[in-house]
């Protein structure tokens, strides 16, 4: 079982270790060959974020190199990953489980994630295929890891309204950018990700022609979505659409972050609050009804609202971080 994106995929790939060698030995050497190859990180700094020296970790690149470790493609055969995939797996009932290294100090593991998951991702296009898109840090990122190509009849539909001010991300432009890897057809939400009253969006929905692109979520092929949590730094909270206030009444309510702009609690309920009546997104229900649902997403601020979007849609695939899993295997 991979622990990173399989089919091929042009990143490079950690091969099982010789007999004889350590645990500990393979998987600092693992690690160090992915944060050079994967995350184009400096000797210097890898040295810094394992707790070694830029020695060790010039003898480690060589090392993996003379065993032909460092491959086109990844398809490592750690059996710690391995076991949190096999277990991730059964416990959540989840198809396909694709579980990416991290450093023990690095905290922040989007990069790791989004490579494991673009690759992964680009083995699941098919022509013909209708495919709805969430947003944010974790999925922006994975669009440089996705190799393009030209696929017919490809329609990607956004699942959340667009946002007036954003400083990095934004649901509209990640939709465009990956139809545009593919060729495909992009169907936008014209209207924004949160609007004043629950009468402004039924209007909205109605009569604006938001209706036409949510009949078209409602039989995909695929969502790829991730997850935003409930800090006041997360992506969901820089938007300038929720104040500090309302982040933190939601917090009350029970909320451990969103998925696309509904908040949730742990165990992937909707919380009590007038935020989700305001909404201009796809419903949980229907994103649990697509025939793939791909979960991308990590990092030690969002594993309680994984565990929520995880009962929520049941993703037939996840894309995570060792640390994210392990933090869910010990809820």
């Amino acid at each position: 079982m991979s622990a990173s994106p399989r089919n091929g995929a042009s990143s490079p790939s950690v091969a099982a270790p010789a007999a004889g060698r350590s645990a500990n030995s393979e998987r600092l050497r693992a690690r160090a060959v992915w944060l050079y190859y994967a995350e184009g990180m400096k000797q210097n700094e890898i040295a810094e974020a394992l707790g070694t020296t830029r020695v060790t970790i010039v003898r480690l690149l060589a090392d993996a190199r003379r065993r032909n470790e460092v491959r086109i493609t990844i398809s490592s055969s750690m059996a710690e990953l391995a076991g949190l995939e096999v277990e991730i797996s059964r416990r959540y009932g989840i198809e396909d489980v694709i579980i990416c290294p991290s450093s023990d100090v690095v905290s922040d593991p989007t990069q790791s994630i989004a490579a494991s998951a673009g690759a992964y991702l680009g083995g699941l296009m098919q022509p013909g295929m209708s495919v709805g898109v969430g947003w944010g840090k974790t999925l922006h990122s994975m669009l440089q890891f996705i190799e393009s190509q030209t696929l017919s009849d490809l329609s990607v539909v956004s699942l959340l309204g667009g946002f007036s001010h954003v400083r990095h991300f934004n649901p509209a432009d990640f939709a465009w950018r990956f139809a545009e890897l593919f060729q495909g057809e992009g169907y936008l939400v014209p209207a924004p990700a949160l609007v004043d009253s629950p009468e402004t969006k039924r209007a909205l929905i109605e009569s604006c022609g938001i209706g036409e692109v949510f009949d078209k979520a409602r039989n995909l092929d695929m969502v790829l979505l991730s997850v935003g949590g409930i800090a006041k730094g997360s992506t969901s909270f820089q938007t300038g659409y929720l104040s500090d206030a309302e982040r933190k009444d939601l917090k009350a309510a029970g909320a451990v972050g969103d998925l696309l702009y509904n908040f949730i609690d742990a165990e992937g309920r909707l919380v009590d609050h007038s935020v989700n009546e305001r909404t201009i997104s796809v419903s949980l229900e229907q994103l649990a009804n697509a025939k793939a649902r791909i979960l991308v997403s990590g990092g030690p601020e969002k594993v309680d609202v994984l565990h929520g979007a995880i009962a929520a849609i049941r993703p037939s695939a996840l894309v995570t971080d060792d640390a994210s899993a392990k933090a869910l295997l010990a809820m």
